[in-house]
C-alpha cells in the first residue's frame, strides 16, 4: 500500500458548513494516507464555505472546489446525491480502487482512511465499510447505535467495482439503506468497524429537528420495503425512549403511512424488499442474542481536543 493517496478519492456534497468544515479538513490533509483527489461540491452556499474551501485548495492541488450556482434549478430527490453524482462525473473514469461520499461536519484521527483500507484489503468482498459515529448531547461523546451491516452515511467507503454494480447511490431519501441491501444482494460484505471513530459534529435532527426527522425515517423505511413487524416494534420502541419522548414514535408512523396512503412507488424491487424485510426479521428472531453485539454499551468518551 502507497502512502501518495493513488487509491482512493472523497467526494463531499456541502452546503453552509462554515462552522464545522475546517476540523473535516484537517482532518483530511492530515491523514497517513492522503486521498488521490478530493472532489468538494458547494451547493450554493451562503456562508464562508467556498472561501474556507479555496483558502485550502490553494496549499493542497488534489482538493477541487465545484460550484453548483442556486440559479440552477435544483433537480428532484436527494439534493445530497445530486451533488455527489456531479462530483463523481468529474473524476469516474479516473484510476482509484476506492470512492468515498464524505460530509463535512466530521472530524477523525488521521490513521482513519488508512486501517479502513486495511480492512479492505484483508476482505476482497468488502463493498461498503465506514467506522462508527461519536455524538455529544450533552453527556460526552458516546456511539450512535447501529445494527453490524450499517455503514455511516456521513463517510461511505466503497470499493468501486462494488459501486458501479450497484449503479452508485440512488437520488432519494433512503440512498443510504439501498444502497446496502443491492450490494448485499450482489454478494458484497458491508460492515462498519466499532475501533474506527468518528466525531459528528451537527448531531443527526439539528438541521431540519427532531420531528421531521422521525417523519424522515417512518418514510424512508416504507420507501426501502422494510419488515412490517420490525416497523411496529420500532414504533414502539421509539416512543418509549425516542426524542422527544412518545411522539418521536408517533411522527416514525406518521412518515410511514403517508406514502403508503399515496401508494408511493418504492425504491426497490420486489425481490430487494424481501431481501431487506428478512434481514430485519432475522434481527428480530436473533435479538436477545445480538442486541449486545448490535447496539453496543460504550461509556462516554472525551473528544480529542480541536486544535
Amino acid at each position: 500500500m502507497t502512502k501518495n493517496g493513488t487509491n482512493y478519492i472523497l467526494i463531499s456534497p456541502v452546503r453552509d458548513e462554515e462552522k464545522y468544515i475546517i476540523q473535516t479538513i484537517e482532518s483530511v490533509v492530515g491523514q497517513t494516507i492522503t486521498p488521490s483527489k478530493w472532489i468538494i461540491v458547494d451547493d450554493a452556499s451562503s456562508d464562508r464555505t467556498p472561501e474556507i474551501i479555496q483558502s485550502y485548495q490553494k496549499r493542497f492541488p488534489w482538493i477541487q472546489m465545484l460550484r453548483i450556482n442556486r440559479d440552477t434549478a435544483r433537480q428532484p430527490g436527494s439534493p445530497i446525491v445530486n451533488a455527489f453524482n456531479r462530483g463523481y462525473d468529474l473524476v469516474k473514469d479516473g484510476g482509484f480502487d476506492f470512492v468515498v461520499k464524505l460530509d463535512c461536519d466530521l472530524r477523525f484521527v488521521p490513521a482513519y482512511f488508512e486501517k479502513l483500507l486495511q480492512e479492505f484489503e484483508k476482505d476482497p468482498r468488502l463493498g461498503i465499510g465506514s467506522g462508527i459515529y461519536l455524538e455529544d448531547h450533552g453527556k460526552g461523546w458516546t456511539p450512535v447505535k447501529m445494527p453490524p451491516y450499517h455503514t455511516a452515511g456521513a463517510c461511505k467507503f466503497m470499493r468501486k467495482e462494488c459501486f458501479t454494480q450497484i449503479d452508485g447511490f440512488v437520488a432519494a431519501k433512503g440512498w443510504d439503506t439501498v444502497d446496502e441491501i443491492r450490494a448485499q444482494m450482489r454478494g458484497w460484505q458491508t460492515r462498519h468497524f466499532e475501533e474506527l471513530h468518528m466525531y459528528h459534529l451537527k448531531n443527526e435532527g439539528l438541521g431540519i429537528g427532531f420531528l421531521k426527522t422521525n417523519a424522515m425515517h417512518g418514510e424512508i423505511f416504507y420507501l426501502t420495503g422494510g419488515s412490517k413487524l420490525f416497523f411496529i416494534m420500532k414504533v414502539i420502541h421509539r416512543i418509549v425512549t425516542g426524542r422527544p419522548l412518545f411522539i418521536g414514535g408517533i411522527m416514525l408512523l406518521y412518515g410511514y403511512l403517508k406514502p403508503l396512503i399515496q401508494k408511493r412507488k418504492r425504491l426497490v424491487s420486489d425481490g430487494e424488499a424481501k431481501f431487506y424485510s428478512n434481514l430485519l426479521n432475522a434481527r428480530l428472531l436473533g435479538w436477545s442474542k445480538r442486541q449486545n453485539a448490535c447496539f453496543p454499551v460504550v461509556s462516554p468518551l472525551n473528544g480529542p481536543e480541536i486544535k
